[in-house]
């Protein structure tokens, strides 16, 4: 778990800002649910064969004798939150989440035991176009960020009966090539086959390179559907590869699975992950409702953003304050701080350099932060209740003014440059 520094939080806050901007527009309503649930909610929902129930969960009894979990993902918590307050009787929601999620897992580029998901969930929504339409926002929201190296990766799980299926052919398979598997694979023979498909394992994939295809295993009207999702990507001209090994994590997928993976990220490549879960709903105690979603990985988005030379140098910096306010002395300090605040409510950025050092010290720092201005105030400026305004970046001469006009003339000078406050 990792403290985010000031440094790193104006990408995130980007990030975010872009995030929501997408949302507003496709009229997506944010919803807040707690870190802490009870550990049935995630047992139920996520599947307690999966890695994350078994292996990789915050478990804890708590002074009620209750077992609860730190949430280790978004679904579950916002399906439950619809069904406690109604929210499905209203009609299909648009729902949209963030915040931290807890896994027990080894810490890795991009991966951390507290981590940080966006993510999207479409509820009461059936048909194959909601599953293009959900691909579509998240793949444009990273394509607003200028990301490279993206591919997005395309599968379908097909029905409960598909999947039953082909487990049985799969398991039969992979009983047959037991020994040639690694450990974990050979234990997920028995506790999640499907499982072994997404094995990192070199020797695992190599192996799997003869498996039996869940595709195969599809009936007519899965077919369909996915040739569906297929078509609407296409109308959508977002260009997509099928990766018939792709099966996702949690076990309340069916359908449509996706991941938009990056190049640049190493073995965790994937950036963004998600599909249907028709099944969800109604598995944790609501009605029959069909559901699509998906979340993207703050951490690793980040990252790969850090890593693309430009935008990462771009998005890295915080925003340069407009007004840069210098001053001596406890008579210049008290008029500094009234200049910062009427900068501020003007909607300028004003920063106060509260060291007290030399006008010379605090010059190089003004100079470093980058603000086009700087606004001078000693003890003589403030008995005159002015301050020197000095331009750092251009050649307009020094003026004494009030602290109003300081702050239009400032507001003047951003509006010539195309900045507005």
């Amino acid at each position: 778990m990792v403290d985010l520094l000031p440094a790193v939080t104006a990408t995130w806050q980007r990030i975010e800002a872009s995030a929501r901007e997408h949302f507003r527009r496709a009229g997506i309503n944010e919803i807040r649910t707690p870190l802490l649930e009870v550990t049935e909610l995630f047992a139920r929902g996520i599947g307690e064969a999966t890695d994350v129930v078994g292996k990789e969960m915050y478990t804890f009894l708590d002074r009620g004798e209750r077992s609860c979990t730190l949430r280790p993902e978004g679904t579950a918590s916002v399906v439950r939150a619809a069904i406690q307050h109604g929210l499905l009787s209203q009609g299909p929601q648009r729902l949209w989440y963030g915040g931290p999620m807890f896994r027990y897992e080894r810490p890795q580029a991009g991966r951390q035991r507290q981590f940080h998901q966006i993510g999207v969930e479409l509820l009461g929504v059936a048909d194959a176009e909601s599953d293009a339409e959900a691909i579509a926002i998240a793949w444009d929201l990273l394509a607003d960020l200028e990301l490279g190296g993206l591919e997005l990766e395309l599968n379908s799980l097909g029905t409960l009966d598909d999947r039953a299926r082909y487990r049985a052919e799969l398991v039969a398979w992979l009983e047959a090539h037991r020994e040639q598997l690694d450990a974990d694979s050979q234990q997920r023979i028995t506790t999640n086959p499907l499982r072994v498909l997404d094995s990192k394992h070199p020797d695992t994939q190599a192996v799997l390179a003869g498996a039996p295809s869940l595709h195969d295993a599809l009936s007519p009207e899965s077919h369909e559907r996915f040739a569906q999702v297929r078509r609407g990507l296409e109308a959508l001209a977002i260009p997509f590869r099928l990766n018939p090994r792709l099966v996702r994590g949690l076990d309340y997928y069916g359908h449509t699975a996706f991941e938009i993976t990056s190049n640049q990220l190493g073995a965790q490549a994937t950036v963004c992950g998600g599909g249907r879960y028709d099944g969800l709903v109604q598995q944790l105690g609501g009605p029959a409702t069909p559901a699509v979603g998906w979340a993207l990985g703050m951490e690793r988005l980040v990252l790969l953003l850090s890593q693309a030379a430009a935008k990462g140098a771009e998005l890295s910096q915080s925003a340069a304050p407009d007004l840069y306010v210098i001053s001596r002395g406890e008579a210049g300090a008290q008029q500094a701080l009234l200049l910062c605040r009427l900068a501020r409510q003007a909607g300028l950025i004003a920063e106060r350099d509260a060291s007290g050092a030399a006008f010379a010290k605090q010059f190089k720092r003004a100079d470093r932060s980058g603000a086009p201005w700087a606004a001078v105030l000693g003890e003589e400026e403030a008995a005159e209740g002015v301050a020197k305004l000095k331009d750092l970046r251009g050649e307009q001469a020094e003026r004494r003014l009030p602290p109003g006009e300081v702050v239009a003339l400032v507001k003047q000078s951003l509006a010539a440059c195309g900045r507005q406050p």
